[in-house]
């Protein structure tokens, strides 16, 4: 059985060679496979290996101040979901190429699993106003599953939200617009592009979606939650759904 970990941080980074460096170091000491992305904004990493390897890395990563607050989300598989290491510098750890949208610059409000699934249950935020979940992935993502009856756009890359959601900000304008992904790093982004292009009570879901499944299961939610790596998907209950479906 392998442990995944899922976890991001947005942190201000003024030497990210080094810590690719660093990173690309440990995870090889600890015959962690996966990908780690890491930018001046930040660090994004999807990695695999034995738990108690996981948690060493988790541990040690941790012993930098600027990555001591990193939650990662776990996942199990019964294979290997990922074939090699890559660790990257890139321009940015999820590439928007958006201003007004750092969460460097403040975070966006988010909303807690346990008060959407109560605002779910009453179709109405706690203000009375109507509810929209808006999911900021990709068409491909949203064929493996999302909330029921969420808004769901016609975009093959995360650049593309933008345009794609200009055609419903008439329909959006007395909405509760709660932003939602896998693990919440798009959102992080796209929230805070929405609140300053004029969407004044978007919200981002905390933790995404891989944060609901493990608070909420899979209540609200139809089908799986596609994921970057061999596993394809993952169900309500965090594990690979091809596992599941061979059971």
């Amino acid at each position: 059985m392998f442990t995944s970990i899922a976890a991001y941080r947005f942190v201000a980074i003024d030497d990210p060679a080094a810590v690719v460096a660093r990173v690309r170091a440990l995870a090889e000491e600890l015959a962690l496979l996966g990908t780690v992305l890491v930018a001046d904004e930040g660090i994004n990493l999807f990695l695999a290996g034995e738990a108690g390897d996981v948690q060493v890395f988790l541990a040690r990563l941790g012993e930098d101040p600027r990555f001591h607050a990193l939650e990662a989300k776990l996942s199990r598989s019964q294979t290997r979901p990922f074939a090699r290491l890559k660790v990257k510098r890139k321009p940015e750890i999820i590439s928007f190429r958006r201003e007004g949208a750092s969460p460097l610059d403040g975070r966006a409000p988010a909303v807690a699993p346990p008060d959407l699934a109560r605002w779910i249950g009453q179709g109405h935020d706690d203000a009375g106003r109507r509810l929209v979940l808006l999911d900021t992935r990709n068409r491909e993502e949203v064929g493996h599953g999302s909330f029921a009856g969420a808004l769901t756009l016609p975009i093959d890359s995360f650049t593309a939200l933008p345009g794609a959601l200009e055609a419903h900000r008439d329909a959006l304008a007395d909405a509760t617009v709660v932003g939602f992904c896998t693990g919440g790093i798009r959102c992080e982004k796209a929230v805070n592009w929405m609140r300053a292009a004029g969407y004044p009570h978007a919200l981002q879901l905390e933790g995404g979606i891989l944060g609901w499944f493990e608070a909420m299961g899979d209540f609200g939610y139809e089908g799986s939650c596609f994921v970057f790596d061999e596993r394809i998907a993952l169900d309500p209950a965090l594990g690979a759904a091809a596992d599941a479906n061979a059971r």
